[in-house]
């Protein structure tokens, strides 16, 4: 969906987070992309359409939700790059595998605001976008292209999440082993 918008909130209570899907589905027609629990106990909804369907779709989550919303975001005109990273779908021909950058965030909500930030930023692949699934809750972005292309984007991104205090770690690896890559070639 090109121009697409894309609205995400995670929960701290299961219960709340199966509810608020079930009402922001009602509210608006957006296309889910993920319902599910994920580590720590918590739940995520993730969605993407118009942006006035999200908005609508974003604005009864966080109603519904309450006390339990842990975090969310909106994004309108979200990079597309955004979906195939996040379905674990990218697939990279060596020749695409350039430096390694690396960003980890305290929450899924954030990772997915730093891979649009990153991407929009510079000309980098996001190759992987993992939302709290075995990570003890965090997000985790991985991107590759030139060394001076990973670093902007790394550092936009970084910047971004920094001013909500969900930053965990990045890094820019230069020039990494190909072994790093073998599960996306």
């Amino acid at each position: 969906m090109n121009n697409a918008a894309i609205g995400a909130i995670e929960f701290s209570s299961i219960g709340a987070g199966y509810r608020a899907e079930d009402e922001l589905l009602k509210s608006a027609t957006v296309e889910l992309l993920i319902a599910r629990t994920i580590c720590s106990g918590k739940f995520l909804v993730v969605f993407t359409g118009l942006v006035s369907d999200v908005e609508a779709a974003v604005k009864t989550a966080l109603d519904i939700g309450g006390e339990f919303v842990v975090d969310h975001l909106m994004v309108p005109s979200v990079h597309p790059a955004l979906f195939p990273a996040m379905a674990q779908s990218v697939v990279l021909s060596p020749e695409e595998i350039g430096s390694l950058g690396v960003i980890e965030t305290f929450s899924a909500t954030s990772a997915l605001v730093a891979a649009d930030v990153a991407a929009k930023a510079a000309n980098v692949t996001l190759f992987r976008l993992n939302m709290a699934m075995a990570m003890g809750g965090k997000g985790l972005l991985m991107m590759t292209g030139s060394v001076a292309n990973v670093e902007a984007a790394v550092e936009a991104a970084a910047d971004e999440v920094k001013k909500h205090g969900l930053l965990v770690s990045t890094t820019v690896i230069a020039r990494p082993q190909r072994e790093l890559f073998e599960d996306y070639l």
